[in-house]
């Protein structure tokens, strides 16, 4: 079960008017490096992997990805090597991401944007026999297993709205496992266009909570796509700071605070709600940005 101390209280002066009592959940706080969901999503994958005696484990994602650093990480400390599919053609300077990759010990391998889409089990087991494969974000029924475990906080029932960035749905469907039907999932999609994740979920949402019918997924605040900015989002993470004292990422966390805020302005909740945020980890990505975007990114 998550300690009550991850969960912080976070007002301004729109909560107050809006009489809205809002926290975040801080998954932020859970490791260094496999922070927030990621450590939930990848649990049951590397038990299953250690149980399986895999002699390797290969995963995907882009020269971003915080799925691959925390995936080279956890297989490092489980004694396990790790390869890593990598979106796109290999760049003659690493991101700091793929630098921290190699640094715990994970092999890159990099594909075009076409062969990168259409990696599958069947491509694993032929290039790569004896692997363990985990698809990109943790996506399956072992990561949803694992996100489920994210509203293990005492008292979480008693929220009305639970809010979350969303890539590949494996959060979200642990989410709508975990809540009950009178609470409201609302993800903040991350991705352009990505109007198929809703059917992805569904078909990770366990019998039990098919008929819940309590997930919403908002696609208004990508910022034109996947790690996309602009000075508006800059500006709602640098006053959540302010206000919170809490740091937020560029790619996930931060657009869900943008989200938040103009919800907020559009009266989208009802008075008097409680309203839970999920701070779901990678503040890796900020290392991107020039200094001085962020206020705590100098």
């Amino acid at each position: 079960m998550i300690k009550d101390d991850f969960l912080q209280e976070i007002t301004n002066e729109t909560h107050k008017t809006n009489n809205l009592r809002v926290s975040m959940l801080r998954l932020d706080k859970l490791h260094p490096v496999v922070s927030g969901n990621k450590l939930f999503k990848l649990k049951y994958h590397l038990k299953e992997a250690n149980q399986l005696g895999n002699k390797s484990i290969v995963t995907m994602g882009g020269p971003y990805s915080n799925h691959l650093v925390a995936t080279a990480y956890a297989s490092q400390q489980a004694g396990i090597p790790s390869i890593g599919l990598v979106r796109g053609h290999q760049p003659t300077t690493f991101s700091d991401t793929l630098n921290d990759c190699i640094a715990y010990g994970m092999e890159l391998n990099f594909l075009t944007k076409e062969k990168f889409e259409h990696i599958n089990s069947d491509y694993i087991e032929k290039k790569y026999p004896g692997a363990y494969f985990i698809s990109q974000g943790g996506y399956g029924p072992l990561g949803v297993k694992g996100a489920e475990e994210m509203l293990s906080l005492e008292g979480h029932h008693h929220f009305d709205y639970i809010i979350a960035a969303c890539g590949t749905g494996t959060m979200g469907a642990g989410l709508v496992n975990a809540s009950s039907s009178n609470q409201q999932i609302i993800l903040i999609s991350v991705l352009k266009n990505n109007f198929t994740i809703k059917q992805e979920i569904e078909c990770l949402i366990n019998e039990k909570s098919k008929g819940k019918n309590n997930l919403s997924i908002n696609f208004d605040f990508h910022l034109g796509g996947y790690a996309k900015k602009d000075k508006f989002l800059f500006d709602a993470m640098n006053q959540f700071y302010i206000d919170n004292k809490i740091e937020t990422d560029f790619v996930y966390t931060g657009k869900m605070i943008y989200a938040f805020n103009q919800l907020i302005e559009n009266e989208y909740f009802k008075k008097n709600s409680r309203i839970l945020l999920i701070h779901s980890g990678g503040l890796q990505g900020n290392r991107s940005l020039q200094n001085g975007e962020l206020l705590y990114r100098q």
